[in-house]
């Protein structure tokens, strides 16, 4: 942190504090990796708007309790079956981007290797281990509910309560991707492979830099 990035006091900046939460281990796309990334981000992206969906839904239901004196269970039940969907969807998206929670200390100060060092044990023998085990359990889980053809419990709420648990096991399905993807990254720069690719950035700040030459 250079001076400039300090505020009059001396003391860091909320820049700088933003910096620390939103901290980022830089690992090197490949082939796969950013496959994988553009379809989770896209998944990412269309679950957000479940949120426009359920606002939607909302102020239905209000206008229909309060103006109408109108209340509906089925609308409430879909608040927060919409909510949950939108959620667990978008799971996959944060650990694409590198968003999660990190409550670490010491991660940012180690280097790009150890960093990385740290991210290949715990995906092999945390985060893995732990998707599979989900996944395993959430299929019967769903697959269950289908076949009694499970409704909600209270009067007039939503049927076809199967949807909700398959979209539970198909977000730990795409955690799972997420997480292969950040594998492959993290083998990239131990090991070398999969072959990594070169930043999207750096040929056209090359590029730049070849025309500036030629200018002068």
């Amino acid at each position: 942190m250079t001076v400039s990035d300090q505020g009059p006091s001396g003391h860091p900046t909320v820049t700088d504090a933003d910096e620390l939460i939103h901290h980022h281990t830089e690992l090197p796309d490949t082939a796969i990796s950013r496959l994988l990334d553009r379809a989770l981000t896209a998944i990412g992206k269309l679950a957000s708007w479940f949120w426009v969906v359920v606002t939607g839904v909302i102020i239905w239901a209000v206008v229909g309790r309060y103006a109408f004196g109108q209340g509906s269970v089925l609308l409430e039940e879909l608040q927060w079956h919409i909510a949950g969907a939108g959620w667990l969807l978008g799971l996959a998206y944060t650990l694409v981007v590198d968003d999660h929670v990190r409550v670490d200390v010491i991660h940012e100060r180690l280097s790009l290797k150890t960093q990385g060092w740290i991210e290949l044990f715990g995906l092999l023998l945390l985060l893995l281990p732990f998707l599979g085990i989900a996944i395993y359990e959430m299929i019967p889980y769903a697959l269950s509910s289908f076949q009694v053809g499970e409704t909600s419990q209270a009067p007039a709420g939503l049927p076809h309560r199967w949807v909700l648990k398959a979209i539970l096991a198909l977000a730990f399905m795409l955690i799972a991707l997420a997480a292969v993807s950040r594998l492959f990254k993290v083998t990239a720069l131990l090991f070398g492979f999969p072959r990594p690719l070169k930043p999207r950035t750096s040929q056209p700040e090359t590029h730049s830099q070849d025309q500036q030459g030629d200018a002068a």
